[in-house]
């Protein structure tokens, strides 16, 4: 019988393998998608759909990330382009954590929402989302409300926490259990035309400092509103941060934040 590794091997085109070779693999071989893009990614051979990251990613990171761990916490207007962004450049697991139904104000800016699916559950949303664009990714939907005792349960072997929230308090509880668990941990906040992003590191205190004194405040999203696009810029930016961490390349933490003025078209480096 036919070898797995001879299977995928003569199936590849270059150094491609085809989505309809990895449907056939879970059949022939009794695989799930999951296993299959691991499968494939292992002998050093990339999935075709992430041909277009290659020029700026290796076959070697392209699996670093398949078997990476991120937990989104929030699925709301940032957190919908964060867990789609993640899937589409191929991170392998995601955790998405959110207590949360679509309602009507909603509809405006995140893209899991849709009129026909108010009153759903964010987290299922996102589930079905993902493996209608990326089956090979494994989404773990968790409708909890972040705490600081259950963070280390809902954070559990996750190699990056994405703060997509919208409470000060909730935040700064995400920072700590992040701090004493090690894990590394990329903010985004929005409001209006505004946002801001950077990461903390593990042994970095950078948001507690920015918001301290507000331990008990809200967002500033409340004040200033949400427009359809702020959400997406700063969630993309939280995602290319988290995909830095995670490979272990670029400029990264060290007290230092990106304020983006969408008004104004400007971006401008705060150092905390």
């Amino acid at each position: 019988m036919q070898s797995l590794e001879e299977y995928i091997r003569q199936h590849a085109e270059g150094d491609l393998v085809p989505w309809r070779c990895q449907v056939e693999m879970t059949e022939r071989f009794t695989l799930t998608l999951a296993e299959a893009e691991g499968a494939i990614l292992e002998l050093g051979l990339l999935p075709a759909r992430y041909q277009r990251n290659r020029e700026m990613l290796t076959t070697g990171q392209q699996l670093r990330l398949f078997r990476s761990r991120v937990a989104v916490i929030g699925c709301g207007g940032l957190g919908g382009y964060i867990i789609e962004e993640l899937a589409r450049l191929g991170v392998g697991t995601i955790v998405a954590i959110d207590p949360d139904i679509f309602v009507e104000h909603n509809l405006n800016r995140q893209l899991l929402s849709s009129p026909g699916q108010l009153g759903q559950v964010k987290v299922e949303a996102a589930a079905a989302r993902i493996a209608q664009i990326n089956p090979a990714v494994t989404l773990i939907p968790l409708r909890e409300t972040f705490t600081r005792g259950n963070g280390s349960e809902l954070l559990r072997d996750s190699h990056v926490a994405v703060d997509a929230l919208d409470s000060v308090t909730v935040r700064l509880e995400l920072a700590e259990v992040c701090g004493e668990m090690g894990i590394p941990f990329v903010h985004g906040a929005i409001g209006g035309w505004y946002g801001q992003v950077f990461t903390q590191l593990p042994g970095e205190r950078t948001l507690q400092q920015l918001y301290a004194g507000r331990e008990g405040g809200t967002g500033i999203e409340k004040k200033l509103g949400n427009p359809s696009f702020t959400p997406a810029v700063i969630a993309s930016l939280e995602v290319a941060e988290t995909c830095k961490v995670l490979l272990g390349v670029g400029r990264q933490g060290k007290g230092r934040k990106l304020a983006i003025n969408l008004l104004d078209m400007e971006v401008e480096e705060v150092v905390i």
